[in-house]
């Protein structure tokens, strides 16, 4: 029992200094922006990011017309002027020949995750989502990661460790549980203890893989001269927690061998149903602020990269007009993080580009993308290649945050004593009563306490044990330190869930605390707190007896949960303003986003001299109005600095050789092919003639905004564009 306690306390404590982990970060690759895909470079999906992720030694699962050899696919790019990247998936991929023998002569296929009912979980035909064993691990380095440093990729992104909740029960995951622990297996249905000690190990199973399979490939990299960096792409706690899955998340940000993350946020994460005043429905955008939210916080103390992901589409077939509507609230939920400017622009541009999907919701006929949403999607990747790191913040009180730890994926499956969380209540019943009112609240990762920055401009910080436990007393000292400094703690929960009593170190090695929060008390000088207010030190501790999923599960059941937080905020930071929207500028462009189901219905209303770019006409507007449920996205042209030099402001298409001479101005544009260009051009006065590299096209004036708006077909080989005026 003593050595089960110290390896997951070291696992969850290890890392690296704050100088190492900055120099780590420095030395990660200068791609702003990026994409994935599984096919060879074609006209049709040259998109223009600065880099490209080449998925799967054997390509992706799902994509079974795919034939061309990895390092062709690979030279393909670039030779169109490409950093190239390798991704592939490390709970599932191409790995047909590991589970069939043909690798060691071995049959694998025990080593799927399993049901209680005996069925493997798959990803696709003879896919499995693998329990990744010593010998898998070894497969996978010696068949895929040596293959791809061997053609020359420095950058390996392995992405989505998933152990679903539901597996663990085939004899691999048997045999790897009596290796962890000392014991033997416990069927994880049979009581809370056994359903919390599977999901540890589940989530320590995939820690080890990334370890093992990251420091193999940087070793083996430094072997041949080369630097490799190494990435997680992964869905968010918020996303694994409701979706039922357990991953390694915000231990992995200390991990010496991870140079960064890769945030899988889209419509099919964000638009999974959730409670709010006893209603549940999709909330897009709320849900994808809480999703990127909780990835920023967890590797904003240890300064590794982080890429945010928005999907134009989704994995799952719907209509183009339901694709378009949600994109715009996860795109627009991203830009709200001022503090990361890195994006993966889009998954699968072969599906964006050439899938053929529904005209409208109660249609049977299919199309490829309409003109008008290329024209669009393209004008926001491309805003995304310019788009700033900012120190504003978005509009609202700041310094709200809710806890949050790794061990919310260990208490979701299966129910137990009649204790039910339905749709992940007890973490919306936090967070949506503030952001419905317009405040941006952060998220703080437990495991991230020991860094001074997690504290930073922190001044109220709500948590509770009803979904989640510590799994280290340490973070107990750290929170109760902040509170006697002055901060305002607000504690929610009746501690009556049936994972109180596992096995851990509060119960365990003569500890005998009946919960994990009597700890905590003890060490704010509390006992047996009951609903109320109470000082300590410098700060003060704010209880609720209630547990928090009640504060959504029920029309108007938060009013006393926020009430309790705006006394805690207002005793510490003035007072708290409400409202339904979120606005932010970074450098020249305007993201906003009003809320319904908030505390007013009334619309925001912009007024200067913007460009449109949610609009796919690029049009100049000096009024914008954004009613509940609806986001911006917006050009301030007032923002132009040098108002005597031509410039390309925004459009459809990637810019490259700009170059302004006395009376003209000159550029490139690149672009894929099958698609229309929109491109806004500010210039000192109205232009006499444009030409167009002999492609079809016109120009409009705006003298309003000196803007001349040109349109042309996209080009990948680049469309020459001369300007005179």
């Amino acid at each position: 029992m003593k050595r089960y306690i110290s390896i997951y306390t070291a696992l969850l404590l290890i890392g690296i200094t704050w100088a190492n982990a900055q120099t780590a970060h420095a030395q990660a690759g200068r791609e702003k922006t990026t994409f994935q895909t599984s096919r060879e470079w074609r006209p049709t999906i040259d998109n223009r990011a600065d880099a490209v992720m080449v998925y799967g030694v054997g390509g992706n699962p799902s994509d079974r017309s795919r034939r061309v050899p990895f390092e062709e696919r690979v030279k393909s790019w670039r030779d169109r002027g490409y950093t190239v990247h390798f991704m592939t998936g490390i709970a599932w991929g191409e790995y047909q020949d590991y589970f069939t023998g043909k690798w060691d002569g071995n049959w694998h296929m025990d080593e799927g995750q399993v049901t209680a009912k005996g069925d493997t979980i798959w990803h696709g035909r003879m896919v499995p989502y693998i329990v990744p064993s010593r010998n898998f691990l070894t497969y996978l380095k010696e068949k895929h990661v040596k293959r791809v440093i061997d053609a020359g990729v420095d950058a390996i992104f392995m992405e989505e460790p998933e152990f679903w909740m539901r597996g663990g029960y085939s004899e691999a995951f048997k045999r790897e549980w009596q290796e962890y622990y000392g014991f033997p297996w416990r069927p994880q249905h049979e009581s809370p203890e056994n359903t919390y000690l599977s999901n540890k190990l589940k989530y320590y199973l995939y820690y080890r893989a990334l370890e093992e399979v990251f420091t193999y490939a940087k070793e083996y990299g430094k072997s041949k001269g080369m630097n490799v960096r190494c990435y997680v792409p992964t869905h968010s706690l918020v996303n694994y927690s409701s979706w039922q899955i357990v991953s390694p998340e915000a231990s992995l940000a200390s991990m010496g061998c991870v140079d960064g993350y890769i945030a899988q946020v889209w419509t099919g994460t964000s638009r999974e149903p959730v409670f709010y005043t006893g209603v549940e429905k999709e909330r897009v955008f709320e849900n994808a602020f809480l999703e990127y939210g909780s990835m920023e916080s967890m590797t904003r103390p240890t300064g590794r990269k982080m890429f945010f992901l928005t999907d134009p589409i989704e994995d799952w077939s719907r209509d183009w007009a339901d694709y378009k509507k949600n994109y715009e609230a996860t795109f627009t939920a991203q830009l709200l993080y001022p503090m990361i400017a890195d994006y993966e622009v889009m998954p699968w541009p072969e599906r964006i580009y050439e899938g053929l999907y529904k005209t409208c919701a109660t249609c049977t006929t299919k199309e490829k993308i309409p003109r008008f949403y290329s024209t669009q999607m393209q004008v926001m990747i491309n805003a995304l290649n310019n788009m700033p790191l900012s120190e504003n913040r978005v509009t609202g009180a700041q310094g709200i945050g809710v806890l949050m730890s790794n061990s919310l994926m260990f208490q979701r499956f299966p129910e137990h004593e009649g204790y039910d969380d339905p749709q992940f209540s007890n973490f919306y019943g936090q967070t949506l009563p503030l952001l419905k009112r317009g405040i941006p609240v952060s998220l703080v990762h437990i495991e991230n306490v020991g860094y001074p920055d997690t504290w930073k401009d922190l001044r109220v910080l709500v948590m509770s044990y009803s979904n989640m436990k510590p799994m280290d007393p340490e973070y107990h000292r750290h929170i109760a330190q902040w509170v006697k400094a002055g901060g305002a703690l607000v504690y929610c929960g009746k501690d009556i869930d049936p994972y109180q009593s596992t096995m851990e170190w509060w119960n365990t090695n003569g500890n005998a605390y009946a919960t994990p929060s009597v700890h905590l008390f003890e060490h704010l000088g509390l006992d047996n707190p009951q609903t109320g207010e109470y000082a300590v030190g410098k700060g003060k501790v704010y209880i609720l007896r209630e547990e928090p999923k009640n504060f959504v599960l029920q029309s108007n059941g938060d009013a006393a949960y926020f009430a309790a937080v705006r006394k805690a905020f207002e005793a510490t930071a003035g007072k708290l303003e409400t409202k339904n929207n979120f606005y932010l500028e970074r450098g020249a462009y305007v993201i906003a986003s009003v809320m319904d189901e908030s505390v007013s219905a009334a619309p925001l209303v912009l007024k200067g001299l913007y460009i449109d770019l949610f609009d796919p006409a690029l049009p100049v507007l000096q009024e914008k109005t954004v009613r509940p449920g609806e986001q911006a996205f917006l050009y301030d042209i007032t923002k132009i600095a040098d108002k005597s030099k031509p410039s390309v402001l925004c459009g459809a298409s990637r810019i490259y050789e700009e170059k302004a001479t006395k009376g003209a101005f000159s550029f490139v544009a690149k672009g894929p092919v099958e698609t229309g260009n929109v491109t806004r051009v500010y210039l000192p006065s109205k232009p006499e003639k444009v030409t167009m590299n002999n492609v079809a096209g016109d120009y409009t004036w705006d003298a309003a905004s000196h803007t001349c708006l040109l349109k042309f077909e996209n080009n990948p080989d680049g469309v020459a564009v001369v300007i005179r005026f």
